[in-house]
């Protein structure tokens, strides 16, 4: 055989390899999707068994709901019951037709509300009447707290952290207290001692005097009065008297517990609670409220601050006139009297005045006429000349307006509403100047 024939024999036993190749992978895809078609048609008869099942479970639940729906008839027929069908339009159901809601114009209606609103403004009213020595307790702990706050802060601007500042006033206040409590003690103790001493003189002398004596034949006055004295139930009565007193002062000596405690916790957290007050504020006015918010709080605390300077210059005054005029054992006392009294608006100088001149009086007529001359030149000064520049700066309250709002919190809380009436009466006008005013400006 030549070359080219060799050639074309390898050629065709190459073309016989690839076909055979060809056939092979031919015949492997067509095993492979012989696989896939079992595999596919293995599926359809599991969906076919699965959709057998779904039928079998649906028909098997209509039969339960056409066996409850045929109880339900039955248990109906038994009670006389028509079964419910919701109305349609035009069909007035089983119930009938729903008519018209109550309209809020009838008298029942606005009757029916109108008097629940007065159950709850009753309810409410009874609520807050009972709160209300509560209510008082906090108003007066807020109001020390704020007033002392301005000490704080002048400790923390010394570089004193909160707590220590607030722990340090704390223990200045407890000592003015305690000090307060000892020198009052003496006087009334050797007050009440010379009265005790002094009341059968003084009986003596009552029975000698004619209009006494005139007043005993006429009315039998003394004798009415021994016969009183040896009455059983005298020593019962004054018993129970004296018990009062002593539940009264119990009563205040917890009321003084509980404002020293709150007021400690509002110094304590005053911040805390002024933030969480200006976040119920909505924000696009949070910034105006936190600086009203914070001009009334320093002008309560520069009121609280003016009135104790006030008020000790009342009391070194007295001191040092007491001790002139020759009440040296009662001075320091009675000039603390005088000073705790003057916090109390309009009456306070009054009252510690007349205490400090009976008690002259009861020493001696000369020094007890100098106690009045002294007393009425010094509250004139208080009032028109040391008073008005001490409060200039802290409360712009017209005296009107001062003697307004005093009369109106004494008769609302007696002397603790006097002792709010001029701070709450500064913080009312800072708002209608800032709020109300340029309110009615703009209109």
């Amino acid at each position: 055989m030549s070359d080219e024939e060799v050639e074309k024999a390898r050629a065709a036993a190459a073309e016989a390899e690839g076909s055979k190749a060809e056939a092979e992978q031919a015949k492997d895809e067509a095993v492979n999707a012989r696989e896939d078609a079992a595999e596919e048609r293995a599926e359809a008869v599991h969906a076919r068994q699965d959709a057998a099942k779904v039928k079998t479970g649906a028909e098997d639940a209509a039969v339960d709901v056409q066996s409850a729906r045929a109880h339900s008839h039955a248990v109906a027929d038994e009670l006389l019951i028509q079964p419910y069908h919701a109305p349609t339009q035009g069909d007035p159901g089983a119930f009938g037709q729903p008519g018209a809601p109550v309209s809020k114009r009838s008298p029942f209606y606005l009757g029916f509300f109108g008097g629940l609103g007065v159950l709850v403004a009753i309810f409410f009213g009874i609520a807050f009447r009972q709160a209300a020595p509560v209510l008082v307790l906090i108003l007066v702990s807020g109001f020390l707290a704020v007033g002392l706050n301005p000490l704080v802060e002048v400790l923390m601007h010394r570089g004193i952290r909160r707590p220590w500042a607030v722990l340090i006033v704390t223990l200045g206040v407890l000592s003015v207290v305690a000090l307060f409590v000892v020198a009052l003690v003496p006087v009334l103790r050797d007050q009440i001692t010379a009265l005790l001493t002094n009341a059968p003189e003084w009986l003596d002398k009552l029975q000698t005097n004619s209009t006494v004596k005139d007043l005993d034949q006429k009315y039998d006055v003394i004798d009415k009065v021994n016969e009183k004295l040896q009455d059983p139930s005298l020593a019962q009565q004054a018993f129970g008297s004296i018990f009062t007193v002593g539940l009264a002062v119990l009563n205040a000596l917890l009321n003084a517990f509980l404002i020293f405690v709150l007021t400690l916790y509002f110094l304590s957290a005053l911040p805390q609670i002024k933030r969480a007050c200006y976040t119920l504020a909505p924000a696009s006015r949070r910034d105006r409220v936190s600086s009203l918010g914070d001009e009334i709080l320093r002008r309560v605390g520069g009121y609280v601050a003016g009135a104790f300077v006030v008020a000790l210059c009342a009391g070194v005054t007295s001191f040092i006139f007491l001790q002139i005029v020759g009440l040296g054992q009662y001075a320091l006392a009675l000039a603390l009297v005088v000073a705790i009294l003057d916090f109390i608006p309009l009456i306070g100088a009054t009252i510690g005045a007349v205490v400090v001149s009976l008690i002259g009086l009861a020493t001696s007529a000369t020094i007890g006429i100098a106690c009045i001359i002294f007393y009425v030149v010094y509250q004139q000064v208080e009032n028109y000349v040391l008073y008005p520049r001490v409060m200039r700066s802290s409360v712009d309250v017209p005296g009107v307006v001062t003697v307004i709002a005093v009369l109106i919190g004494g008769s609302l809380l007696g002397v603790v509403g006097a002792l709010l009436a001029i701070p709450t009466a500064a913080a009312l006008l800072l708002l209608v100047r800032e709020i109300l005013v340029p309110r009615q400006d703009v209109n």
